[in-house]
C-alpha cells in the first residue's frame, strides 16, 4: 500500500500554482508590491492570506517580512505596500 501511494505521488505533477493566473488588482504601489514582495515570493501568497488579513494585519506581515527575512524596502514604501494591501486584500 506504502508503495502504491508514493508512485502515485512521484507520478503526479507538482502543486505549484501558475504564477501567470495570479494578477494583482490595479492599484497605486502595485508595481512597488510586485518589485518588492515578488523578489522573495510567488504573488499568490497576497490573494491567498487576504480572507484573513486586515490593515493592522497586513502591517505585521509587511514588518516581519522586514524585520525577519530581510525584504529589501524602505519605511516609506512599507507603508505604500501596507495601503495596497490593506485597500485591495483586506479582510472584510
Amino acid at each position: 500500500m506504502t508503495a502504491l501511494v508514493a508512485l502515485i505521488l512521484l507520478a503526479s505533477p507538482p502543486g505549484y500554482p501558475d504564477e501567470n493566473r495570479v494578477q494583482l488588482k490595479e492599484g497605486p504601489a502595485r508595481d512597488l508590491v510586485l518589485g518588492r514582495c515578488a523578489a522573495c515570493h510567488s504573488q499568490d501568497y497576497i490573494p491567498m492570506n487576504s480572507p484573513f488579513l486586515d490593515r493592522k494585519g497586513w502591517e505585521a506581515e509587511v514588518n516581519k517580512m522586514v524585520k525577519v527575512f530581510g525584504a529589501p524596502m524602505q519605511p516609506d514604501e512599507m507603508a505604500k505596500i501596507v495601503d495596497y494591501l490593506a485597500t485591495n486584500y483586506g479582510k472584510n
